[in-house]
C-alpha cells in the first residue's frame, strides 16, 4: 500500500468523522429553535385563552347582576 493510499483512507476517515460532527451540531442547533419556537406558541396561545376565560366572565358578570 503506497503513500497516496493512506493518505486517501485519511481524508475520507477525517470528512466522515467532521461530516458527522457537524451534522449532529446543525440539527442539534435546529431542534433547540424548533424547541423555544414551540414554547413561545405555547405561551401566546395560554395567554389568549386567559384573555377569553377573562371574557366570558366578564359577559356573564354583565349578564347576571347582583340581586
Amino acid at each position: 500500500m503506497g503513500a497516496s493510499h493512506r493518505w486517501a483512507y485519511l481524508r475520507i476517515m477525517t470528512g466522515t468523522i467532521l461530516g458527522g460532527v457537524l451534522g449532529f451540531y446543525v440539527m442539534h442547533r435546529v431542534e433547540i429553535s424548533y424547541k423555544e419556537k414551540m414554547k413561545e406558541r405555547l405561551r401566546r396561545y395560554e395567554q389568549e385563552m386567559k384573555r377569553k376565560e377573562q371574557q366570558q366572565h366578564q359577559q356573564q358578570d354583565e349578564l347576571l347582576p347582583d340581586s
